[in-house]
């Protein structure tokens, strides 16, 4: 199995804020994002890694450039949405199941290890598992319902009264990237939307419940990622 990480923002809104710089390499809690995401993949006992990041966001590769443990291959390309940015990585992620991350997500690297190997053991012939959480720290969560076999049945705006959220991390076979073509013809503009058309298409992806995660999209996201980071991820 191999990781893809999802680095191609610019975080307007912590630009705007005074947070500059590539987002990627924000710090929280004194270590840029992407070296908490590397941190969770090591955990979870992947060495070959694929990331995509933005054409003005090269210090990101160039910051990375020591990392010996991992095999990392930076795609740098300017995208619309972190479903476009999914497409671009598609040529890399054929072969195989991949775990897929997103730089802003705060999570225990023991949690996605877990995730990683309930997906592999428990999740073996699905198309795809979305980690799921009950907290909520999101302008706009994504909402997911599951039927008593962990099999998601619903997900985004139809999907309003449910406790689950997607907390930022997924495991996907290449299976998903048939649907690219027609994702693209009914002009979708994120991932929720492309996750929703799998569901739609009769796609088999599951739910696996984790504990907390924190996105960091706003400024002050950044303290509650650090306090719960200082709490041993616990808070």
């Amino acid at each position: 199995m191999k990781a893809a990480v999802i680095a191609a923002g610019h975080g307007e809104r912590l630009q705007r804020a005074g947070v500059l710089g590539p987002k990627p390499l924000v710090r929280v809690a004194g270590v840029p994002l992407i070296e908490h995401t590397l941190n969770a993949i090591r955990a979870a006992r992947l060495r070959e890694v694929v990331c995509i990041i933005n054409e003005e966001s090269g210090a990101v590769a160039d910051h990375c450039a020591d990392v010996r443990d991992l095999r990392l291959t930076f795609v740098r390309r300017t995208t619309p949405s972190s479903m476009e940015s999914l497409f671009t990585l598609a040529q890399h992620l054929r072969d195989d199941a991949f775990l897929l991350l997103t730089v802003d997500a705060i999570v225990a690297p023991a949690v996605v290890r877990d995730f990683v190997r309930a997906a592999e053991e428990d999740c073996s012939g699905a198309d795809g598992v979305l980690a799921l959480s009950t907290f909520i720290d999101d302008e706009k969560p994504l909402r997911v319902i599951c039927d008593a076999g962990g099999r998601v049945t619903a997900l985004g705006s139809t999907v309003t009264d449910s406790p689950l959220v997607t907390a930022g991390f997924y495991v996907f076979r290449p299976t998903i990237f048939a649907e690219v073509a027609a994702a693209r013809a009914q002009q979708f503009t994120a991932l929720r939307q492309f996750l929703a058309h799998l569901v739609a298409r009769g796609y088999d992806l599951r739910g696996a419940q984790v504990a907390k995660s924190v996105d960091v999209d706003r400024p002050e996201d950044i303290a509650v990622a650090e306090a719960f980071i200082a709490s041993g991820y616990q808070a």
